[in-house]
Order: C-alpha cells, then sequence, then structure tokens
C-alpha cells in the first residue's frame, strides 16, 4: 500500500472492486469510526430494500454472506492487514442479518437493531472477542459480526417479548 497505516488511497481504492465492497462502498475509508459508519450505510441502503422487496433482501443477504468471506479476504490481503478496521462488509451483513429478523419492520425496531449491533460488535463480549482473536482470514473477519448480530437479535427480541 502507498499510504501511511496501511489504508488504501482513493486513487487504489477507486481502482479495484474488491476494497470497493470490502470497504463498504466507501464508508469503511471514514478513518474514525469505520465500522460504525460501514454499519450506518449498510443500514440505510437495506432498510428500503427489505420494506419493498424482502425476497430480495434475503437474496442480497444470502450472497452477501456466502461471498463476504472471500470479499473480506481479499481486501485484507489487499491492504496487508487482518481485520483491517476500513473493511466493512461485515458490518454490512451483520446489520443486514439483524434488520431481515426483527419482530416487525418499524422505525424502533430499526434504530434498536443498529445500536444493539454497534454494541456487540464493538464490546465483543464472549463468545464475539474470542472468536475475534481465533479465527482467521476471509471467515474470521465475518463470524464475530454474524455473531454479533445473533445476539442482538437475540436481545431485541427478549425486549419484545417482555413488552408484549
Amino acid at each position: 500500500m502507498s499510504n501511511k497505516a496501511s489504508w488504501p488511497s482513493w486513487t487504489e481504492f477507486r481502482q479495484n472492486s474488491i476494497l470497493i465492497l470490502g470497504f463498504g462502498l466507501g464508508s469503511g475509508m471514514i478513518k474514525k469510526a469505520p465500522g460504525t459508519w460501514g454499519t450506518l450505510l449498510g443500514w440505510l441502503l437495506f432498510i428500503p430494500l427489505l420494506v419493498y422487496a424482502p425476497i430480495l433482501a434475503w437474496l442480497v443477504f444470502g450472497l452477501g454472506l456466502i461471498a463476504g468471506s472471500w470479499i473480506c479476504g481479499r481486501a485484507a490481503e489487499i491492504v496487508g492487514v487482518h481485520d483491517h478496521g476500513g473493511i466493512v462488509w461485515d458490518e454490512f451483513v451483520g446489520i443486514w442479518l439483524v434488520l431481515l429478523l426483527l419482530p416487525d419492520q418499524a422505525w424502533l425496531w430499526w434504530l434498536l437493531a443498529f445500536g444493539l449491533f454497534r454494541v456487540f460488535d464493538i464490546i465483543k463480549p464472549w463468545p464475539i472477542g474470542w472468536l475475534d482473536r481465533r479465527v482467521s482470514g476471509g471467515f474470521g473477519i465475518m463470524v464475530d459480526d454474524v455473531v454479533a448480530a445473533m445476539m442482538a437479535i437475540a436481545s431485541i427480541w427478549l425486549i419484545f417479548l417482555m413488552v408484549n
């Protein structure tokens, strides 16, 4: 990489489709809190798809999940850093999973999905942190976010059951 801290330059980013996807369509290029920016963009792009074309949303999620290990792994190889902070495709897939499995598609649940997913992804309670430290490659980059998503989903459903 030509630039300090192994961040791709904007030229390198624009010229490489793997970096475009891996760095969340550019959201991961924001050096301050790239995971939050990646989650936010994934959230903003996915909600309309989920509301107006739910079957397509499931397809996009499935393809994103299947391709995610490869995208994240290749992006990490290109920048030369495993689980580089700017690689946020895993945040895209994680927030998509949470949004798909909400008890209701409404603003309250969407906001809670965003907040709880970020909390679990940042704090990394067991087993998220354990997986993050021990599983390598593109799968390792993806798996902790998928587990963070599952923990956010479980928390949301617990809240839903408690208030209903």
